[in-house]
């Protein structure tokens, strides 16, 4: 038998969302998740960008859900325009990064199977130049690479956005790599 929160409209869903009720807000995000991952898998072709895209998506849809005019648009084509805002951001902060990266002659950073091994490894040297990275890394680094959390849930666990647990683990694994690599030419 289906609850009243699951024959509400997406307008009392949000509505109840905004009052504080979790359940309502969860409704809301089963009812439309499939339709924002799809069409953010289809616009990247990465289904771990899109997910982390669509956590985005729906946190910001929560935040600004008083803002939902259901006259203006139906749900699912307001959760598509945060959705193509939040993409569209990201490809901008990217191609900024990457203008910024080649002006500067620094390549971009690929590690190999062998070297995110060696990082989730947790051998004695990695954790102990883990233990010096900035805690802000140390964790989103722990969160992303050791656990296998998603950017989403880390972020959602130390309480930012998935884009910064994107730079802390990016940050992170960079001054990983430089201490390993002085490291190993270290006499």
């Amino acid at each position: 038998m289906p609850s009243m929160t699951d024959t509400a409209s997406d307008a009392e869903l949000l509505a109840d969302a905004q009052r504080g009720d979790a359940e309502a807000f969860a409704v809301f995000y089963r009812r439309h998740e499939r339709l924002v991952l799809a069409w953010l898998v289809k616009q990247t072709r990465d289904p771990s960008l899109a997910a982390d895209l669509a956590a985005e998506t729906f946190a910001a849809a929560y935040l600004a859900s008083e803002r939902f005019a259901p006259h203006v648009a139906p749900a699912p084509a307001w959760l598509l325009g945060i959705a193509r805002n939040k993409l569209r951001s990201t490809l901008r902060r990217h191609a900024i990064e990457d203008r910024a990266r080649r002006k500067l002659g620094v390549e971009r950073l690929a590690w190999d199977d062998e070297e995110l091994s060696r990082i989730s490894g947790c051998d004695d040297t990695v954790l102990r130049l883990l233990a010096e990275l900035p805690a802000e890394q140390q964790d989103a680094v722990r969160a992303h690479i050791m656990e296998d959390e998603s950017y989403a849930d880390a972020a959602a666990r130390l309480r930012t956005s998935p884009a910064v647990v994107r730079k802390r683990v990016s940050r992170g694994l960079a001054a990983l790599r430089r201490r390993l690599t002085q490291e190993a030419s270290s006499p």
